[in-house]
């Protein structure tokens, strides 16, 4: 063999080892990396991670103490499909934060501080398919479209949050959907969540852990499975009625009270002026005859 046939060869292992090199030093200090992931759990992080490879397809985060996911860098990852930020310290600031990571078709951002999700935070993940956002004991509002554009969300993951509602139109517009994490929230059973109540009943959707999604308040009510409280809601708020109800009646009783009064008056005047003009009539032909 030539000088020239065996140099090949070991050009060839020496730019695949410069090549893995190469991959070692841009993994993100205090992770590891293989082929197209990067694990970053339990490193006591306090931000984002840098030097993550461009390339990199699932992200774990597991078990830190990152505050903030920036935008920019994420929006570097444009092929991600996989993130896992759970047990972190992520507070209500996530709305566009992942306006760059289209793919993303797996999110777990359960056991953080979020306070709410509005119709902006997770706007752009039309692949979302899996969404965990359970254990996070601050969360108090989910807005009714923040779910809109998440069309293929067929995990939704909200269990033991502080919600006390959720619009029924959230989840119901889902045409994939199915399964629903809502145990051990606060729930507040009264007439605005009735329709909610009877969705879960008729839908098809997967509540898992049902014996611990109760209603929380009112007294009268806690501890009893949401479902299980449907026909005494719907009692109830058929034949309640509240301050705005009774104000609503009165000013209708008070409108058909005057309406009748007003009505008899100008039937009265109408009448008297009738019998007034019929009476002068009369004497009028009397005179005539008595001249005739």
């Amino acid at each position: 063999m030539s000088p020239l046939g065996r140099l090949q060869p070991l050009s060839l292992m020496f730019l695949l080892g410069m090549g893995m090199a190469s991959e070692r030093v841009h993994c993100p200090s205090r992770c590891s990396c293989q082929y197209l992931e990067v694990n970053c759990t339990g490193q006591k992080l306090l931000k984002f991670p840098a030097d993550i490879p461009l390339d990199t397809r699932q992200l774990i985060l597991v078990a830190n103490s990152i505050s903030h996911l920036p935008a920019v860098e994420l929006s570097f990852l444009a092929d991600l499909v996989y993130l896992d930020c759970s047990k972190n310290l992520l507070g209500d600031d996530l709305d566009f934060t992942f306006i760059g990571v289209a793919k993303l078709v797996y999110l777990d951002l359960s056991f953080n501080n979020l306070t709410q999700v509005t119709s902006s935070t997770f706007s752009h993940l039309l692949n979302l398919v899996v969404l965990k956002i359970s254990d996070n004991p601050n969360l108090l509002a989910i807005e009714k479209d923040a779910f809109t554009n998440n069309t293929w969300l067929r995990h939704l993951d909200v269990s033991r949050t502080a919600l006390t509602f959720l619009d029924t139109s959230t989840v119901r517009n889902l045409p994939n959907l199915r399964f629903l994490g809502l145990s051990d929230n606060l729930w507040h059973c009264n007439c605005s969540l009735l329709d909610f109540i009877t969705w879960m009943t008729e839908s098809n959707v997967h509540f898992p852990d049902a014996d611990n999604i109760t209603c929380y308040t009112p007294e009268g009510l806690r501890a009893l499975r949401m479902p299980a409280v449907e026909a005494q809601l719907h009692f109830s708020c058929l034949t309640q009625l509240y301050k705005q109800d009774y104000v609503f009646l009165c000013l209708v009783g008070s409108c058909i009270f005057l309406a009748g009064t007003v009505t008899a008056w100008l039937a009265g005047i109408c009448a008297v002026t009738y019998k007034a003009h019929a009476s002068k009539g009369g004497e009028e032909e009397e005179e005539e005859e008595d001249t005739a």
